[in-house]
């Protein structure tokens, strides 16, 4: 057993829920599955804090452990903001889904038609869709260093020279996602931040989401820890409001994760741009690209999802398309990542099975941690 882990976990793991009162009565089961893994992966990695989010064919469960920083010795609580890191890229594909649902943008459409200025530049004719499936044509995982401006910006893809044809090569990129904002806010006639804030966290009743936390929360904005131990929150730069900002709690996650199922009452609109944002549209060995979601055939096995969500996947790869696209299906594991320096995350749910999770941490963590604790809290619940 890790001594560190122990040291941390002595004095301040705690586990608490909050849940419909329809499936109260197995509360204490559920939580008896969430401790066997979760327990484990903090001591094992030292994790200060963690809080996870489980919905249970629309009952939804929070379990809190640990503290929200080891200075102040303060516990996670169902209020605790963690920073999602690329799982923010889910909530930037939904508004640009959104927007294209609701007419006048296209994710179809090319980069030109809403960036006039692009209009004879290789990067006006790829296609938004591209930008939300990680194969416009190759960019970097980050924006060169220089890249700190709008005008910068804007030059920086201007003279962007693909590496690849579109649609025929994954290249996990920071840049595409973010340019996709970008461009859906200027679509929509708005600030990119106020439309995630203002548009689409209501239109979904998160409440405890933010890209730029208000004052009056930054009490329960949990201290992130890097892999060495050291202190670390999101610095924000170009374009990470639209890859990788956004702050939440496990009880907002939970809800997305069951308006991603359709157990979420919404707009019929915005629940029609959500199923979109499941429709696969290239396969890269077991996995299947969707909008920016990451999916798997149900049931899927813990080695297929601990290849697909490896740092392999972060490299240039060879993808083949659906043509046409594959429909959005229930039979499927869907899930995402996402790190900052100082937080991991990670959500999945099985839209047949009506199961879902969200994991945060205030530390990040290896990828392949969080997915086998997902895995055998889920697969636990769906034998069950």
């Amino acid at each position: 057993m890790n001594i560190i882990g122990v040291r941390i976990l002595s004095a301040a793991l705690i586990s608490t829920c909050t849940c419909a009162s329809g499936f109260a009565a197995d509360a204490a089961k559920v939580r008896a599955i969430a401790d066997a893994a979760i327990k484990p992966v903090m001591e094992k990695n030292a994790i200060p804090g963690v809080a996870v989010g489980i919905t249970i064919d629309g009952e939804q469960h929070v379990f809190t452990y640990g503290v929200e920083s080891k200075e102040t010795g303060r516990s996670v609580a169902p209020t605790t903001l963690f920073e999602l890191g690329s799982i923010s890229k889910t909530f930037t594909a939904t508004l640009a889904s959104y927007a294209d649902a609701k007419g006048g943008f296209s994710l179809d459409g090319k980069v030109s038609t809403y960036l006039p200025a692009m209009k004879g530049k290789p990067f006006g004719d790829v296609a938004l869709i591209n930008l939300a499936t990680h194969a416009a044509g190759g960019f970097p995982l980050q924006l060169p260093d220089d890249v700190n401006t709008e005008k910068r910006l804007l030059s920086y893809f201007a003279a962007w020279e693909p590496s690849y044809a579109a649609g025929t090569q994954r290249s996990y990129a920071n840049p595409s996602i973010g340019m996709l904002g970008y461009i859906t806010a200027k679509a929509m006639g708005g600030d990119f931040t106020a439309l995630m804030e203002g548009k689409l966290f209501a239109a979904l009743g998160l409440k405890n989401t933010f890209i730029k936390v208000p004052k009056s929360r930054l009490v329960d904005y949990a201290q992130g820890y890097k892999r060495s131990g050291e202190p670390a929150r999101l610095t924000p730069a170009l374009l990470s409001s639209e890859a990788y900002g956004v702050r939440s709690t496990a009880s907002d996650m939970i809800r997305f994760v069951g308006a991603n199922m359709g157990l979420v009452k919404l707009d019929q609109t915005l629940q029609q741009a959500i199923a979109r944002t499941h429709t696969g549209y290239f396969s890269v060995g077991a996995m299947t690209q969707d909008l920016i979601w990451e999916q798997y055939a149900y049931p899927a096995t813990l080695a297929s999802l601990l290849e697909g969500n490896s740092a392999a996947m972060l490299k240039t790869i060879p993808v083949s398309e659906f043509r046409p696209p594959m429909k959005p299906r229930d039979d499927v594991w869907i899930n995402k990542t996402g790190s900052t320096n100082g937080f991991g995350a990670y959500v999945a749910f099985i839209p047949k099975e009506r199961l879902g999770i969200a994991i945060l941490a205030n530390k990040n963590y290896p990828n392949e941690d969080r997915v086998a604790a997902a895995y055998q809290i889920l697969t636990a619940l769906a034998a069950d």
